[in-house]
């Protein structure tokens, strides 16, 4: 399945559009997710902190997902990294 990422925060200044299209299997979970999101960053992303992506949270237009919880089909996605100041 075709899922599509919007991109937030620290994750907005590695892509121009502010989303990506990733495939992955049917049935995939989050954690799934977030590994093919891993993948692209190491080989697209210059700048790309894993450990970021490791604290950041996913979550579809309603609710945020745990990395065991299936992503929806058909449903945009977003990748949340945690933020901090004041």
């Amino acid at each position: 399945m075709r899922v599509v990422v919007s991109l937030f925060g620290a994750f907005r200044e590695h892509d121009p559009a502010a989303r990506l299209e990733l495939d992955l299997p049917d049935g995939a979970r989050v954690a799934d997710l977030r590994e093919a999101l891993d993948r692209h960053g190491r080989e697209h992303w210059p700048a790309y902190r894993p450990e970021l992506l490791k604290a950041s949270a996913f979550a579809s237009e309603t609710t945020l997902l745990r990395d065991a919880e299936q992503v929806p089909d058909g449903v945009p996605m977003a990748v949340l990294p945690p933020v901090s100041g004041g």
